[in-house]
Protein backbone atom coordinates (compact mmCIF):
# COMPACT_ATOMS: atom_id res chain seq x y z
CA UNK A 1 0.00 0.00 0.00
CA UNK A 2 1.73 3.60 -0.70
CA UNK A 3 2.17 6.04 1.56
CA UNK A 4 -0.08 8.46 2.27
CA UNK A 5 0.03 12.15 0.97
CA UNK A 6 2.43 14.91 2.55
CA UNK A 7 0.19 17.58 4.47
CA UNK A 8 1.20 19.90 1.63
CA UNK A 9 -0.69 17.87 -0.88
CA UNK A 10 -4.40 17.56 1.00
CA UNK A 11 -6.73 20.42 1.11
CA UNK A 12 -8.59 18.72 3.49
CA UNK A 13 -5.68 18.99 5.89
CA UNK A 14 -5.90 22.90 5.78
CA UNK A 15 -8.60 23.45 9.04
CA UNK A 16 -9.99 26.18 7.18
CA UNK A 17 -10.41 25.10 3.97
CA UNK A 18 -11.91 21.96 5.51
CA UNK A 19 -14.40 23.79 7.60
CA UNK A 20 -15.52 25.88 4.55
CA UNK A 21 -15.85 22.84 2.50
CA UNK A 22 -18.00 20.95 4.72
CA UNK A 23 -20.22 24.34 5.34
CA UNK A 24 -20.21 25.16 1.29
CA UNK A 25 -21.86 21.63 0.99
CA UNK A 26 -24.85 21.94 3.64
CA UNK A 27 -25.34 25.22 1.58
CA UNK A 28 -25.47 23.80 -1.73
CA UNK A 29 -27.87 20.88 -0.20
CA UNK A 30 -29.95 24.25 1.01
CA UNK A 31 -29.71 25.45 -2.57
CA UNK A 32 -30.93 22.17 -4.50
CA UNK A 33 -33.74 21.95 -1.76
CA UNK A 34 -35.18 25.59 -2.66
CA UNK A 35 -35.34 24.73 -6.77
CA UNK A 36 -37.37 21.72 -5.63
CA UNK A 37 -39.54 23.84 -3.80
CA UNK A 38 -39.49 27.15 -5.93
CA UNK A 39 -40.53 24.55 -9.11
CA UNK A 40 -43.29 22.65 -6.95
CA UNK A 41 -44.70 25.89 -5.42
CA UNK A 42 -44.88 27.84 -8.84
CA UNK A 43 -46.55 24.96 -10.77
CA UNK A 44 -49.41 25.20 -8.11
CA UNK A 45 -49.41 29.27 -8.39
CA UNK A 46 -49.38 29.08 -11.99
CA UNK A 47 -50.18 26.55 -14.30
CA UNK A 48 -48.76 28.21 -17.23
CA UNK A 49 -45.35 26.28 -18.68
CA UNK A 50 -43.89 29.74 -19.16
CA UNK A 51 -44.11 31.14 -15.77
CA UNK A 52 -42.57 27.38 -14.28
CA UNK A 53 -39.70 27.45 -16.74
CA UNK A 54 -39.26 31.81 -15.19
CA UNK A 55 -37.65 30.07 -11.72
CA UNK A 56 -34.79 28.12 -13.92
CA UNK A 57 -34.40 31.73 -15.39
CA UNK A 58 -34.65 33.38 -12.25
CA UNK A 59 -31.69 31.50 -11.14
CA UNK A 60 -29.37 31.75 -13.63
CA UNK A 61 -29.25 34.93 -15.34
CA UNK A 62 -28.14 36.74 -12.05
CA UNK A 63 -25.06 34.29 -12.42
CA UNK A 64 -24.67 35.14 -16.15
CA UNK A 65 -25.21 39.02 -16.19
CA UNK A 66 -23.47 39.68 -13.16
CA UNK A 67 -20.21 37.18 -12.74
CA UNK A 68 -17.88 39.75 -14.76
CA UNK A 69 -18.78 42.80 -11.96
CA UNK A 70 -18.64 40.42 -9.12
CA UNK A 71 -15.55 39.17 -10.01
CA UNK A 72 -14.29 42.74 -10.96
CA UNK A 73 -15.14 43.48 -7.15
CA UNK A 74 -13.70 40.79 -5.81
CA UNK A 75 -10.48 41.51 -6.81
CA UNK A 76 -10.73 45.27 -5.27
CA UNK A 77 -12.24 44.39 -1.90
CA UNK A 78 -11.76 42.40 0.80
CA UNK A 79 -12.88 39.17 -0.87
CA UNK A 80 -13.60 37.57 2.85
CA UNK A 81 -16.17 40.40 3.97
CA UNK A 82 -17.73 40.36 0.08
CA UNK A 83 -18.37 36.83 0.59
CA UNK A 84 -20.38 37.87 4.03
CA UNK A 85 -22.47 40.25 2.57
CA UNK A 86 -23.05 37.88 -0.30
CA UNK A 87 -24.50 35.20 1.87
CA UNK A 88 -25.96 37.59 4.81
CA UNK A 89 -28.12 38.75 1.21
CA UNK A 90 -28.79 35.32 0.12
CA UNK A 91 -30.12 34.61 3.66
CA UNK A 92 -32.25 37.22 3.75
CA UNK A 93 -33.50 36.57 0.54
CA UNK A 94 -34.30 32.90 1.69
CA UNK A 95 -35.77 33.95 5.14
CA UNK A 96 -38.07 36.50 3.58
CA UNK A 97 -39.36 33.89 0.87
CA UNK A 98 -40.03 31.70 3.53
CA UNK A 99 -41.81 34.01 6.04
CA UNK A 100 -43.87 35.45 3.24
CA UNK A 101 -44.77 31.75 2.19
CA UNK A 102 -45.71 30.37 5.56
CA UNK A 103 -48.09 33.51 5.76
CA UNK A 104 -49.91 32.76 2.25
CA UNK A 105 -48.73 35.97 0.56
CA UNK A 106 -46.56 34.49 -2.11
CA UNK A 107 -47.90 35.33 -5.73
CA UNK A 108 -46.02 33.85 -8.47
CA UNK A 109 -43.90 36.83 -9.23
CA UNK A 110 -43.19 37.02 -5.54
CA UNK A 111 -41.27 33.72 -5.86
CA UNK A 112 -39.46 34.73 -9.19
CA UNK A 113 -38.38 38.32 -7.36
CA UNK A 114 -37.62 36.58 -3.85
CA UNK A 115 -35.64 33.43 -6.40
CA UNK A 116 -33.70 36.15 -8.40
CA UNK A 117 -32.43 37.81 -5.22
CA UNK A 118 -31.08 34.57 -3.75
CA UNK A 119 -29.43 34.29 -7.16
CA UNK A 120 -27.83 37.95 -6.76
CA UNK A 121 -26.16 36.59 -3.93
CA UNK A 122 -25.10 33.37 -5.03
CA UNK A 123 -23.61 35.28 -8.29
CA UNK A 124 -21.30 37.76 -6.36
CA UNK A 125 -20.32 35.15 -4.12
CA UNK A 126 -19.06 32.31 -7.12
CA UNK A 127 -15.77 34.39 -8.44
CA UNK A 128 -14.80 35.20 -4.52
CA UNK A 129 -15.40 31.39 -3.73
CA UNK A 130 -13.51 30.14 -6.32
CA UNK A 131 -10.35 32.85 -6.13
CA UNK A 132 -9.90 32.38 -2.19
CA UNK A 133 -8.89 28.32 -2.64
CA UNK A 134 -5.23 29.34 -3.25
CA UNK A 135 -5.36 31.76 -0.28
CA UNK A 136 -6.75 28.06 2.00
CA UNK A 137 -4.41 25.31 0.31
CA UNK A 138 -0.73 24.96 -0.41
CA UNK A 139 -0.31 25.37 -4.11
CA UNK A 140 0.53 21.61 -4.35
CA UNK A 141 -2.99 21.23 -3.11
CA UNK A 142 -4.75 23.42 -5.26
CA UNK A 143 -5.75 20.91 -8.53
CA UNK A 144 -7.30 18.57 -5.90
CA UNK A 145 -9.05 21.30 -3.83
CA UNK A 146 -10.48 22.15 -7.00
CA UNK A 147 -11.81 18.83 -7.59
CA UNK A 148 -13.03 18.68 -3.63
CA UNK A 149 -15.45 21.61 -4.51
CA UNK A 150 -16.47 20.43 -7.33
CA UNK A 151 -17.24 17.04 -5.87
CA UNK A 152 -19.26 19.04 -2.98
CA UNK A 153 -21.32 19.93 -6.07
CA UNK A 154 -22.01 16.74 -6.92
CA UNK A 155 -22.99 15.81 -3.03
CA UNK A 156 -25.37 18.45 -2.69
CA UNK A 157 -27.44 17.50 -6.04
CA UNK A 158 -27.44 14.18 -5.23
CA UNK A 159 -29.05 14.59 -1.65
CA UNK A 160 -30.63 18.34 -2.23
CA UNK A 161 -33.55 17.35 -4.19
CA UNK A 162 -34.48 14.21 -2.75
CA UNK A 163 -33.73 15.43 0.40
CA UNK A 164 -36.40 18.66 -0.67
CA UNK A 165 -39.11 16.85 -2.19
CA UNK A 166 -39.90 14.70 1.47
CA UNK A 167 -39.74 18.09 3.35
CA UNK A 168 -42.30 19.62 1.27
CA UNK A 169 -44.16 16.35 1.27
CA UNK A 170 -44.06 16.57 5.63
CA UNK A 171 -44.28 20.40 6.10
CA UNK A 172 -44.50 22.06 2.54
CA UNK A 173 -42.80 24.97 0.73
CA UNK A 174 -42.19 26.65 3.34
CA UNK A 175 -40.51 24.98 5.76
CA UNK A 176 -37.94 24.02 2.18
CA UNK A 177 -37.17 27.93 1.77
CA UNK A 178 -36.87 28.30 5.75
CA UNK A 179 -34.34 25.29 5.49
CA UNK A 180 -32.64 27.11 2.66
CA UNK A 181 -32.21 30.12 5.09
CA UNK A 182 -30.63 28.29 7.78
CA UNK A 183 -28.03 26.26 5.65
CA UNK A 184 -26.35 29.22 4.79
CA UNK A 185 -25.33 30.08 8.61
CA UNK A 186 -22.30 27.61 8.80
CA UNK A 187 -20.85 29.48 6.07
CA UNK A 188 -21.26 33.08 7.70
CA UNK A 189 -19.56 31.58 10.60
CA UNK A 190 -16.54 30.47 9.29
CA UNK A 191 -16.39 32.91 7.09
CA UNK A 192 -16.06 35.08 10.29
CA UNK A 193 -13.73 32.88 12.05
CA UNK A 194 -11.42 33.11 9.04
CA UNK A 195 -8.40 35.72 9.73
CA UNK A 196 -7.43 36.15 6.11
CA UNK A 197 -3.98 37.92 5.55
CA UNK A 198 -5.21 41.06 3.22
CA UNK A 199 -2.26 41.61 1.19
CA UNK A 200 -1.12 45.20 1.42
CA UNK A 201 -1.54 47.39 -1.41
CA UNK A 202 0.12 50.72 -2.06
CA UNK A 203 -1.58 51.89 -5.08
CA UNK A 204 -5.27 53.02 -4.74
CA UNK A 205 -7.31 49.98 -5.46
CA UNK A 206 -9.00 50.09 -8.84
CA UNK A 207 -12.46 51.92 -9.96
CA UNK A 208 -15.29 48.91 -10.71
CA UNK A 209 -15.91 49.79 -14.56
CA UNK A 210 -11.60 50.00 -14.62
CA UNK A 211 -11.00 46.55 -13.29
CA UNK A 212 -13.69 44.63 -15.54
CA UNK A 213 -12.03 46.14 -18.44
CA UNK A 214 -8.57 45.05 -17.47
CA UNK A 215 -9.79 41.29 -17.02
CA UNK A 216 -11.38 41.60 -20.29
CA UNK A 217 -7.93 42.94 -21.38
CA UNK A 218 -6.19 40.04 -19.35
CA UNK A 219 -8.06 37.29 -21.06
CA UNK A 220 -7.64 38.64 -24.05
CA UNK A 221 -4.29 38.74 -24.01
CA UNK A 222 -3.31 35.55 -22.13
CA UNK A 223 -2.91 32.51 -24.20
CA UNK A 224 -3.01 29.84 -21.82
CA UNK A 225 -6.26 31.08 -20.22
CA UNK A 226 -7.99 31.55 -23.64
CA UNK A 227 -6.53 27.83 -23.81
CA UNK A 228 -8.81 26.94 -21.12
CA UNK A 229 -11.62 29.03 -21.95
CA UNK A 230 -11.40 27.42 -25.72
CA UNK A 231 -11.66 23.99 -24.55
CA UNK A 232 -14.64 24.99 -21.99
CA UNK A 233 -16.96 25.80 -25.00
CA UNK A 234 -15.36 23.04 -26.58
CA UNK A 235 -16.59 20.60 -24.03
CA UNK A 236 -19.70 22.57 -22.56
CA UNK A 237 -21.46 22.94 -25.96
CA UNK A 238 -21.91 19.25 -26.15
CA UNK A 239 -22.19 17.76 -22.70
CA UNK A 240 -24.74 20.17 -21.99
CA UNK A 241 -26.76 17.57 -23.84
CA UNK A 242 -26.47 15.24 -21.34
CA UNK A 243 -28.10 17.71 -18.82
CA UNK A 244 -30.90 19.70 -21.08
CA UNK A 245 -32.48 15.82 -22.34
CA UNK A 246 -32.27 13.64 -19.21
CA UNK A 247 -35.13 15.24 -17.43
CA UNK A 248 -37.38 13.95 -20.44
CA UNK A 249 -35.36 10.70 -20.83
CA UNK A 250 -36.25 10.17 -17.39
CA UNK A 251 -39.85 10.75 -17.61
CA UNK A 252 -40.96 10.22 -21.07
CA UNK A 253 -38.48 7.31 -22.09
CA UNK A 254 -37.81 5.21 -18.90
CA UNK A 255 -41.19 5.97 -17.41
CA UNK A 256 -39.55 7.17 -13.94
CA UNK A 257 -41.30 9.42 -11.63
CA UNK A 258 -39.81 12.65 -9.55
CA UNK A 259 -38.37 9.79 -7.45
CA UNK A 260 -36.71 7.75 -10.08
CA UNK A 261 -34.99 10.69 -11.32
CA UNK A 262 -33.54 12.21 -7.51
CA UNK A 263 -31.99 8.48 -8.50
CA UNK A 264 -30.34 9.30 -11.76
CA UNK A 265 -28.79 12.24 -10.22
CA UNK A 266 -27.55 10.08 -6.96
CA UNK A 267 -25.83 7.56 -9.43
CA UNK A 268 -24.44 10.73 -11.39
CA UNK A 269 -23.35 12.24 -7.90
CA UNK A 270 -21.56 8.66 -6.69
CA UNK A 271 -19.70 9.22 -9.67
CA UNK A 272 -18.29 12.08 -9.23
CA UNK A 273 -17.31 10.57 -5.89
CA UNK A 274 -15.22 8.16 -7.52
CA UNK A 275 -14.06 10.27 -9.83
CA UNK A 276 -12.73 12.69 -7.02
CA UNK A 277 -10.88 9.88 -5.58
CA UNK A 278 -9.39 8.86 -8.47
CA UNK A 279 -8.29 11.89 -9.72
CA UNK A 280 -4.96 12.43 -7.50
CA UNK A 281 -3.81 9.26 -8.98
CA UNK A 282 -4.58 10.61 -12.35
CA UNK A 283 -2.93 13.75 -12.29
CA UNK A 284 0.23 11.45 -11.50
CA UNK A 285 0.27 9.26 -13.59
CA UNK A 286 -1.69 11.33 -16.65
CA UNK A 287 -1.52 15.41 -17.49
CA UNK A 288 -3.79 17.22 -17.78
CA UNK A 289 -4.48 17.23 -21.31
CA UNK A 290 -5.13 13.20 -21.36
CA UNK A 291 -7.50 13.97 -18.32
CA UNK A 292 -9.37 16.08 -20.73
CA UNK A 293 -9.29 13.66 -23.40
CA UNK A 294 -9.87 10.47 -21.29
CA UNK A 295 -13.43 12.41 -19.69
CA UNK A 296 -14.38 13.69 -23.07
CA UNK A 297 -14.20 10.25 -24.41
CA UNK A 298 -15.49 8.47 -21.76
CA UNK A 299 -18.78 10.62 -21.39
CA UNK A 300 -19.35 10.78 -24.85
CA UNK A 301 -19.55 7.55 -24.46
CA UNK A 302 -21.92 7.44 -20.94
CA UNK A 303 -24.24 10.01 -23.29
CA UNK A 304 -24.53 7.37 -26.27
CA UNK A 305 -25.06 4.49 -23.92
CA UNK A 306 -27.97 6.61 -21.80
CA UNK A 307 -29.57 7.30 -25.11
CA UNK A 308 -29.64 3.66 -25.56
CA UNK A 309 -30.83 2.62 -21.79
CA UNK A 310 -33.79 0.79 -21.72
CA UNK A 311 -34.70 1.30 -17.90
CA UNK A 312 -33.57 2.59 -14.53
CA UNK A 313 -30.36 0.41 -14.04
CA UNK A 314 -28.74 0.60 -17.38
CA UNK A 315 -29.27 4.21 -17.65
CA UNK A 316 -28.12 4.82 -13.87
CA UNK A 317 -24.82 2.66 -15.03
CA UNK A 318 -23.92 5.78 -17.55
CA UNK A 319 -25.09 8.45 -15.12
CA UNK A 320 -22.42 6.91 -12.71
CA UNK A 321 -19.74 7.12 -15.59
CA UNK A 322 -21.04 10.26 -16.81
CA UNK A 323 -20.48 11.42 -13.51
CA UNK A 324 -16.67 10.45 -13.31
CA UNK A 325 -16.07 11.90 -16.15
CA UNK A 326 -17.87 14.89 -15.83
CA UNK A 327 -15.97 15.82 -12.34
CA UNK A 328 -12.52 14.73 -14.18
CA UNK A 329 -12.97 17.44 -16.59
CA UNK A 330 -14.83 20.32 -14.22
CA UNK A 331 -11.47 19.82 -12.16
CA UNK A 332 -9.05 20.20 -14.92
CA UNK A 333 -11.00 23.18 -16.28
CA UNK A 334 -11.29 24.84 -13.09
CA UNK A 335 -7.57 23.82 -12.52
CA UNK A 336 -6.80 25.19 -15.20
CA UNK A 337 -7.98 28.80 -14.99
CA UNK A 338 -6.88 28.87 -11.27
CA UNK A 339 -3.44 28.41 -12.48
CA UNK A 340 -3.00 30.98 -15.33
CA UNK A 341 -4.23 33.62 -13.83
CA UNK A 342 -2.36 35.93 -11.29
CA UNK A 343 -3.57 37.15 -8.08
CA UNK A 344 -4.17 40.52 -8.81
CA UNK A 345 -6.78 39.17 -11.65
CA UNK A 346 -7.72 35.96 -10.38
CA UNK A 347 -11.28 36.57 -9.35
CA UNK A 348 -11.97 38.37 -12.82
CA UNK A 349 -10.49 35.42 -14.87
CA UNK A 350 -12.39 32.70 -12.69
CA UNK A 351 -15.82 34.98 -13.57
CA UNK A 352 -14.95 35.17 -17.57
CA UNK A 353 -14.28 30.93 -16.71
CA UNK A 354 -17.94 30.80 -15.23
CA UNK A 355 -19.48 33.06 -18.03
CA UNK A 356 -18.05 31.00 -20.91
CA UNK A 357 -19.23 27.91 -18.78
CA UNK A 358 -22.97 29.04 -17.91
CA UNK A 359 -23.08 30.40 -21.76
CA UNK A 360 -22.02 27.89 -23.07
CA UNK A 361 -24.35 25.44 -21.02
CA UNK A 362 -27.81 27.82 -21.79
CA UNK A 363 -26.80 28.02 -25.68
CA UNK A 364 -26.18 23.86 -25.63
CA UNK A 365 -29.15 23.33 -23.54
CA UNK A 366 -31.21 25.58 -26.28
CA UNK A 367 -29.97 24.02 -29.21
CA UNK A 368 -30.17 20.27 -28.08
CA UNK A 369 -33.44 21.20 -27.25
CA UNK A 370 -34.55 22.20 -30.84
CA UNK A 371 -32.81 19.68 -32.62
CA UNK A 372 -34.74 16.84 -30.08
CA UNK A 373 -38.03 18.23 -31.28
CA UNK A 374 -37.33 17.65 -34.66
CA UNK A 375 -35.49 14.11 -34.36
CA UNK A 376 -36.16 13.00 -31.44
CA UNK A 377 -34.26 12.62 -27.91
CA UNK A 378 -32.08 9.44 -28.23
CA UNK A 379 -30.74 10.80 -31.85
CA UNK A 380 -30.00 13.89 -30.30
CA UNK A 381 -28.17 12.61 -27.54
CA UNK A 382 -26.11 10.23 -30.00
CA UNK A 383 -25.54 13.29 -32.33
CA UNK A 384 -24.19 15.43 -28.75
CA UNK A 385 -21.83 12.19 -28.04
CA UNK A 386 -20.15 11.95 -31.36
CA UNK A 387 -19.63 15.31 -31.73
CA UNK A 388 -18.27 15.75 -28.18
CA UNK A 389 -15.64 13.22 -28.67
CA UNK A 390 -14.48 14.42 -32.13
CA UNK A 391 -14.13 18.09 -30.61
CA UNK A 392 -12.05 16.44 -27.15
CA UNK A 393 -9.78 14.84 -29.54
CA UNK A 394 -9.44 17.28 -31.99
CA UNK A 395 -9.19 20.06 -29.00
CA UNK A 396 -6.95 18.06 -26.98
CA UNK A 397 -4.39 18.67 -29.78
CA UNK A 398 -4.52 21.57 -30.94
CA UNK A 399 -5.00 23.63 -27.69
CA UNK A 400 -3.44 21.35 -25.14
CA UNK A 401 -3.51 22.04 -21.09
CA UNK A 402 -0.57 20.77 -20.24
CA UNK A 403 1.62 24.41 -20.07
CA UNK A 404 -1.09 25.79 -17.76
CA UNK A 405 0.45 23.78 -14.44
CA UNK A 406 3.83 24.93 -15.30
CA UNK A 407 3.64 29.06 -15.53
CA UNK A 408 4.70 30.68 -12.41
CA UNK A 409 2.47 34.07 -12.01
CA UNK A 410 3.36 35.02 -8.69
CA UNK A 411 4.51 38.57 -8.31
CA UNK A 412 8.36 39.03 -9.55
CA UNK A 413 8.46 42.54 -8.56
CA UNK A 414 12.17 42.74 -10.81
CA UNK A 415 10.92 46.15 -12.56
CA UNK A 416 12.87 48.90 -10.44
CA UNK A 417 10.58 52.00 -9.82
CA UNK A 418 10.43 54.78 -12.06
CA UNK A 419 12.76 57.40 -12.07
CA UNK A 420 10.56 60.93 -11.14
CA UNK A 421 12.93 63.92 -10.78
CA UNK A 422 12.59 65.64 -7.58
CA UNK A 423 11.22 68.84 -9.38
CA UNK A 424 8.32 66.80 -11.65
CA UNK A 425 5.33 66.47 -9.82
CA UNK A 426 3.51 63.40 -11.34
CA UNK A 427 0.05 62.82 -10.01
CA UNK A 428 -1.20 59.32 -9.70
CA UNK A 429 -3.77 60.78 -12.77
CA UNK A 430 -1.37 62.47 -15.19
CA UNK A 431 -0.78 60.88 -18.70
CA UNK A 432 -1.14 58.94 -20.96
CA UNK A 433 2.69 57.89 -20.44
CA UNK A 434 4.78 57.03 -23.14
CA UNK A 435 7.65 54.51 -22.00
CA UNK A 436 10.54 53.56 -23.91
CA UNK A 437 12.98 50.76 -23.84
CA UNK A 438 16.22 50.77 -25.62
CA UNK A 439 18.07 47.53 -26.76
CA UNK A 440 21.54 47.26 -28.29
CA UNK A 441 21.21 44.44 -30.49
CA UNK A 442 23.76 42.41 -32.79
CA UNK A 443 22.56 43.65 -36.39
CA UNK A 444 22.13 40.16 -37.97
CA UNK A 445 20.44 39.09 -34.43
CA UNK A 446 17.56 42.07 -34.88
CA UNK A 447 15.13 40.03 -37.14
CA UNK A 448 15.03 36.90 -34.40
CA UNK A 449 14.92 39.71 -31.49
CA UNK A 450 11.66 41.60 -33.39
CA UNK A 451 10.14 38.17 -33.31
CA UNK A 452 10.66 36.75 -30.22
CA UNK A 453 8.87 40.86 -28.87
CA UNK A 454 5.83 40.21 -30.02
CA UNK A 455 5.52 37.79 -27.04
CA UNK A 456 6.49 40.96 -24.97
CA UNK A 457 3.73 42.78 -26.86
CA UNK A 458 1.28 40.54 -25.57
CA UNK A 459 2.45 40.99 -21.94
CA UNK A 460 2.69 44.72 -22.35
CA UNK A 461 -0.80 44.75 -23.88
CA UNK A 462 -2.17 42.54 -20.93
CA UNK A 463 -1.16 44.50 -18.39
CA UNK A 464 -2.69 47.86 -19.78
CA UNK A 465 -0.52 49.32 -22.56
CA UNK A 466 -2.95 50.73 -25.10
CA UNK A 467 -0.02 50.93 -27.54
CA UNK A 468 2.68 49.11 -28.74
CA UNK A 469 5.79 49.40 -31.65
CA UNK A 470 9.15 48.42 -31.54
CA UNK A 471 11.78 50.21 -34.24
CA UNK A 472 14.82 49.90 -35.43
CA UNK A 473 17.56 53.48 -35.95
CA UNK A 474 18.39 53.41 -39.55
CA UNK A 475 21.53 55.02 -38.25
CA UNK A 476 22.76 53.10 -36.16
CA UNK A 477 21.58 49.62 -36.84
CA UNK A 478 21.28 47.23 -34.10
CA UNK A 479 19.98 49.98 -31.71
CA UNK A 480 16.09 49.24 -31.11
CA UNK A 481 13.20 50.71 -29.54
CA UNK A 482 10.24 49.28 -27.93
CA UNK A 483 7.80 51.80 -26.97
CA UNK A 484 4.36 50.95 -25.24
CA UNK A 485 1.75 53.93 -23.47
CA UNK A 486 -0.31 53.61 -20.73
CA UNK A 487 -3.00 55.62 -19.77
CA UNK A 488 -2.03 57.01 -16.52
CA UNK A 489 1.16 57.02 -14.38
CA UNK A 490 -0.94 55.21 -11.53
CA UNK A 491 -2.11 52.36 -14.53
CA UNK A 492 1.84 51.94 -15.18
CA UNK A 493 2.81 51.88 -11.40
CA UNK A 494 0.21 48.92 -11.99
CA UNK A 495 2.09 47.54 -14.65
CA UNK A 496 5.11 47.22 -11.98
CA UNK A 497 2.85 45.37 -9.55
CA UNK A 498 1.30 42.73 -12.05
CA UNK A 499 4.59 41.55 -13.80
CA UNK A 500 4.91 37.88 -12.77
CA UNK A 501 8.05 35.62 -12.53
CA UNK A 502 6.86 34.02 -15.73
CA UNK A 503 7.02 37.41 -17.32
CA UNK A 504 10.42 37.89 -16.01
CA UNK A 505 11.73 34.79 -17.70
CA UNK A 506 10.75 36.03 -21.03
CA UNK A 507 12.37 39.35 -20.59
CA UNK A 508 15.67 37.28 -19.50
CA UNK A 509 15.28 35.47 -22.90
CA UNK A 510 15.09 39.01 -24.68
CA UNK A 511 17.93 40.20 -22.82
CA UNK A 512 20.52 37.32 -23.65
CA UNK A 513 20.41 39.14 -27.73
CA UNK A 514 21.91 42.40 -26.05
CA UNK A 515 25.36 42.94 -27.04
CA UNK A 516 26.89 44.03 -23.66
CA UNK A 517 25.57 43.16 -19.69
CA UNK A 518 24.27 46.67 -19.32
CA UNK A 519 20.41 46.66 -18.63
CA UNK A 520 18.17 48.31 -21.77
CA UNK A 521 17.49 51.96 -21.40
CA UNK A 522 14.32 53.17 -20.18
CA UNK A 523 12.81 56.09 -20.00
CA UNK A 524 9.21 57.60 -19.30
CA UNK A 525 7.31 60.57 -20.83
CA UNK A 526 3.97 61.71 -19.43
CA UNK A 527 2.03 64.61 -21.29
CA UNK A 528 1.64 67.72 -19.83
CA UNK A 529 -2.14 69.41 -20.36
Amino acid sequence: MSAAAPATERPLASPMFRALWIATIVSNVGTWMHDVGAGWLMTSLSPDPLMVALVQAATTFPMFALALPAGALADIVDRRRLLIAAQVFGLAGAAGLAAITLAGLTTAWVLLVFTAVIAVGAAFSAPAFQAIVPELVQPKALQQAVALNSLGVNIARAIGPALGGVIIAASGPAAVFAVNALSVVGVIIVLFRWRRAVPDRHLPAEHMVGAMRAGLRYAMRAPELQVVLIRSVGFFVFASGLWALLPIIARRDLGLGPAGYGGLLTFMGLGAIGGAILMPKMRGRMGANMITLAASTLLAAAMAALSLADGFWTASAALFVAGLAWIAMMASLNGGAQATSPGWVKARALAIYLLVFQGSMAGGSALWGSIASRIGVPSTLLAAAALLALAGMALAWRFPLDKASTLDLAPSAHWPAPIVDGDVDVEHDSGPVLVTVEYRIDPAKVPAFFTEMQKMQRIRRRDGAIHWGIYEDTAAPGTVIESFTVESWLEHLRQHDRVTNADRVQQEALRAFQTSDTPPLVRHFVTQH
